[in-house]
């Protein structure tokens, strides 16, 4: 493999959908049935002793069972990654991105291709992972780092850092069920951040904690990049994947879209999110995000003066964001919001139809939803947003601060200026938003001398 520290060749990863038990009908299976199984086996095989069974034949199997019951989370992605490469992995909720870091860190075997590998990998897909909620935050300290692949003396050598780095000292002899979840994400974290492993799979846990942990994340993010280390990046956070990566691989249903260049892979991720005309609609429930609560039906732009849905909206106006989902649940308190980002993935704002965040009283806030099809709206004045590439990210919640749906980078859309600000004011504005404010100016005194200068 010479200088490839990771070699992906027609990796495909297929799931299968609940268990098919005949006659095109499905059941969930539990861990019971699995059991229940597994202790019948010998028994079912007994009975069938004797019976002659065609070659390669499976007895419990339905030959008719229809291939629809798979999902293909991955299908024959191929690429390499050099050594002391800093490679991020960029792509919608349920493009694959977890499930190849999966494949790659030996949790998930692959249905079909290889990956080959060069070098100790350490794996942060779980900040966390081994915590015992009755040992204390040193004992976990030791019990998580021999998870993640660290020797005894390796976390010995460390383990000042780590409780440094995590900011918990004060409570590092307390037992961690007693931890805020601010606190146990920080130790996590501080765990596996420490690990010297030649390649480090990292699985959004960049995304957790306070804004000064997660810039000392970041920082520590670009320390382990400067040292040379093989680093494969999945986040959501573009501004982190602008600053930290030196490539970006973007991946859509599971396939390989784009691999290239950071700024021109994630600005072709957010151009092209799924409403090239403004509009994303699910028509059939079944088929749309959600569970068993809400399903989303549409999400839209929309602008006076334009018929329809559009993808490019004049900077003056008043654009409307509009969000159809369907509540399948008598009586579910339903609460829709919205995050705009910018076309570097910054966050420009976020809006709900909670009291405190809306200029006005939404009707259905706080009200008990009858079952059916809901439309939800959020106002963004004209003169508001600056010129430039928008997404945004659709959220229905169950609760005020309980995620229900979250579609990320569902709609794109264009502000465009052609008025008097474009004509008097040559290139661009400074700043994410661009909002006429009021200035008022008046003559106070004349300065000191100036009359006598007059006279």
């Amino acid at each position: 493999m010479s200088d490839v520290a990771i070699r992906v060749e027609g990796l495909s990863k297929r799931y299968r959908i609940g268990q098919y038990v005949g006659g095109g009908a499905y059941q969930y299976r539990a861990l019971r049935d699995v059991l229940t199984d597994a202790m019948h086996a010998p028994f079912r095989r007994l009975r069938i002793k004797g019976k002659q069974q065609p070659v390669g034949s499976n007895p419990t199997a339905d030959s008719h069972e229809p291939s629809t019951n798979f999902i293909w989370a991955l299908k024959d992605v191929s690429f390499e990654v050099k050594q002391g490469e800093v490679v991020g992995i960029i792509g919608r909720n349920g493009a694959g991105k977890t499930t190849l870091l999966k494949i790659l860190s030996r949790i998930t075997e692959p249905t079909q291709g290889r990956a080959k590998i060069k070098g100790r990998i350490g794996s942060l897909l779980e900040v966390g992972t081994g915590f015992h909620p009755e040992l204390t935050g040193q004992e976990n300290v030791y019990l998580s780092g021999a998870i993640l692949g660290m020797t005894r003396k390796e976390i010995d050598r460390k383990f000042d850092q780590i409780v440094d780095f995590s900011g918990i000292e004060k409570f590092i002899n307390t037992p961690v069920k007693r931890y805020s979840s601010g606190m146990w994400v920080r130790l996590g974290f501080a765990v596996a951040a420490h690990l010297e492993p030649e390649i480090l799979l990292v699985d959004e846990v960049l995304a957790v904690g306070d804004i000064e942990f997660r810039k000392k994340c970041l920082g520590k993010m670009g320390d382990i990049s400067r040292e040379g280390r093989t680093v494969v990046l999945v986040s959501h956070n573009m501004p982190s994947i602008m600053d930290l990566c030196q490539r970006v691989i973007l991946l859509d249903a599971g396939e390989v879209v784009k691999d290239g260049q950071v700024a021109e892979v994630v600005q072709y991720y957010l151009e092209t999110a799924r409403s090239a005309g403004g509009e994303v609609v699910w028509p059939d429930p079944a088929q749309a995000p959600g569970n068993d609560i809400v399903h989303l039906h549409a999400a839209r732009i929309l602008q006076d003066g334009i018929e329809g849905p559009t993808a490019d909206v004049d900077i003056s106006k008043e654009v409307l964001i509009q969000i159809t989902y369907w509540n399948l649940r008598e009586g579910a308190l339903l609460y829709p919001a919205i995050w705009l980002r910018d076309k570097m993935g910054t966050f420009v704002l976020a809006s709900s139809n909670h009291k405190s965040a809306s200029l006005t009283d939404d009707p259905w806030y706080g009200r008990p939803h009858p079952i059916g099809l809901f439309e939800s709206i959020c106002r963004i004045p004209g003169n508001f947003l600056n010129e430039g590439l928008y997404s945004v990210t659709v959220i229905v919640g169950k609760g005020i601060s309980d995620t229900q749906i979250l579609e990320d980078y569902v709609l794109s859309f264009h502000v465009h200026d052609t008025g008097e600000m474009r004509k008097e004011f040559h290139g661009s504005w400074a700043g994410v938003v661009r909002p006429k404010l009021a200035w008022h100016t008046e003559y106070i005194e004349p300065a000191l001398g100036a009359t006598e200068r007059a006279d």
